[in-house]
């Protein structure tokens, strides 16, 4: 059963990266604050006047800080630097959520409770669509996680594309800072099969995911051949790095435990 008591925490808080993300970012932010405290929104960029009204939400609500960025460099580059800055005031956990309402409020608390037992791992949530889900995404995801598992041997990523989900704070940074990717589209995917080579475990739970139309408010940034091209090229170095991790990962499978492979 969800958790819908509002909570607060000291070292677990909410992450929500926007860009110009439409009317439904002040819903999204609102659900997430009655379920939890605090909750942090870093602006990408935006110019829709959303940075502006969320300042003004925010002077009367202590649990909430935004945090706006002037330039959009990406999905990945909001999280990286809201991360960055939970880090600095002593947290030890984000869970991230799309600012376009697509993501469940309600299971916050639920994903928290998870990562507060199991701190070491990666909460990811397990997508369950509606049938009015877009048929071409939900097959462009069965794709990608196709990979994702071929790239982790099967390590239990159940779905690599759904951003609803809680890091650990210390390995993720550690992980982007080695490399240069990972800072737009390509952010939820790589971020998975990195932290799985690091040794970081998956723990997998189900969350319902809605699409809106934008007749209803929906806002989408995805570009069907830009952002497939970035996810062929994220795929094809992530197998090439597979390649030479594939002994050290091969070794810890049959160890049965996890272990750094860099």
């Amino acid at each position: 059963m969800a958790d819908t008591t509002p909570r607060g925490s000291a070292t677990h808080l909410v992450l929500i990266p926007s860009y110009n993300p439409g009317p439904k970012v002040f819903e999204t932010v609102a659900a997430a604050r009655a379920h939890w405290a605090p909750v942090w929104i870093v602006t990408d960029g935006s110019t829709d006047g959303s940075p502006e009204r969320l300042l003004r939400i925010a002077e009367s609500d202590p649990d909430l800080r935004v945090l706006v960025r002037p330039r959009n460099e990406g999905k990945g580059a909001a999280v990286l630097f809201g991360m960055q800055a939970a880090r600095a005031a002593g947290y030890s956990h984000v869970l991230t959520m799309d600012s376009d309402g697509q993501h469940p409020a309600v299971l916050i608390g639920e994903f928290m409770a998870a990562s507060g037992r199991l701190p070491g791992a990666m909460i990811l949530g397990r997508p369950v669509f509606a049938s009015d889900a877009p048929r071409l995404r939900v097959k462009g995801r069965e794709i990608s996680n196709w990979w994702a598992g071929l790239e982790t041997l099967w390590a239990g990523i159940d779905d690599s594309l759904f951003g609803f989900r809680v890091y650990p704070i210390d390995p993720l940074i550690e992980v982007m800072r080695g490399q240069r990717w990972m800072r737009r589209f390509d952010f939820d995917v790589e971020a998975v099969v990195r932290l799985c080579w690091a040794g970081v475990e998956p723990f997998n739970i189900p969350a319902p995911v809605r699409y809106f139309a934008a007749s209803d408010g929906g806002v989408s940034h995805f570009n069907y051949w830009r952002d497939n091209v970035l996810l062929t090229w994220m795929h094809t170095r992530l197998v090439l790095g597979l390649l030479w991790r594939l002994p050290r990962l091969l070794a810890r499978r049959r160890r049965g435990r996890p272990s750094s492979a860099g």
